[in-house]
């Protein structure tokens, strides 16, 4: 591949998603634009860099951010989190909330949508400790292609297999041939939309509780700042962050601070000063281990 070619795609895949090729990477060219120029009649990735500078075909331009776009994913990813979400951060918000009984939760860059899917099995599980609750969750991701799965809900074998329990598989999928259906109960859980982190959050409105979790390893730093400072512009005093196990606040932005003994949970900044009266939350003066 020809240089220019390579800064060409590396300069259009930050633009649109954020994401930062390096010459290491050039590699995910090949395996992932090959479909794409082979689904558009192109002979090699030359033909494609040039249809690219022309820029007159956005369904092209999609395609090419889509196949770019990582979407590795699976139910209960890493469990710890998930546990943290039904032994912590639930129960805190059930304290916070009483009053109004509403709580949002945004899953962002969600992938297939197992994430959102897992937090929706574990309320239904704990609904018994929220009646009369209103809860929303709020799916999105820059890829089309995945988001319709995630509507569709119909998983591999491979797929269940991945970290989800016998008895939720049992409870709330329905087996097609070779797939696994989950329930339209849980589907109706969810609202799944196209959504570029990159762009204004004002119009997904406020939450409580924003899982962004494995999309900030593949930012630079000035992304990742502007992404958590739009982040904790959507979100309460008392709103809860959680990245993936990679991930930090620290050096980034001052928008969140670690939450004292809860890796990968992160606090509002504006929280940090009043600490004292939050239970779980680290000073800021004592944030950084």
């Amino acid at each position: 591949m020809r240089v220019e070619d390579f800064d060409l795609f590396a300069k259009f895949v930050y633009q649109r998603s954020g994401l930062v090729l390096t010459k290491e990477k050039a590699y995910l060219l090949d395996s992932r634009l090959m479909p794409v120029a082979r689904r558009w009649n192109f002979k090699d990735l030359g033909e494609l860099a040039n249809a690219l500078r022309s820029k007159s075909d956005e369904a092209l331009l999609a395609d090419i951010t889509d196949a770019m776009t990582t979407n590795e994913s699976s139910f209960f990813r890493d469990q710890k989190p998930f546990d943290q979400f039904r032994q912590v951060v639930l129960p805190r918000f059930l304290q916070a909330r009483a009053a109004t009984r509403r709580l949002r939760i945004w899953s962002a860059a969600c992938s297939n949508g197992q994430e959102p899917y897992s937090l929706a099995m574990i309320l239904d599980e704990e609904a018994s400790k929220m009646p009369g609750w209103t809860i929303e969750i709020v799916a999105t991701d820059l890829c089309r292609e995945v988001l319709e799965k995630a509507k569709q809900g119909l998983y591999t074998q491979f797929e269940v297999q991945r970290g989800l329990p016998i008895t939720m598989l049992v409870k709330h999928f329905t087996q097609i041939g070779d797939k696994w259906q989950i329930s339209k109960q849980m589907q109706g859980k969810i609202k799944f939309q196209q959504f570029n982190l990159l762009e204004p959050m004002t119009a997904l409105g406020q939450f409580d509780i924003v899982f962004c979790r494995n999309v900030l390893i593949y930012f630079d730093p000035a992304t990742k700042a502007k992404v958590l400072e739009g982040i904790g512009r959507q979100m309460p005093p008392d709103g809860i962050l959680y990245l993936g196990g990679a991930e930090t606040v620290l050096g980034v932005t001052q928008a969140f601070k670690p939450m004292d003994g809860q890796r990968g949970l992160y606090v509002h900044g504006s929280a940090a000063s009043t600490s004292a009266a939050v239970p779980g939350v680290t000073p800021a003066a004592t944030a950084v281990r």
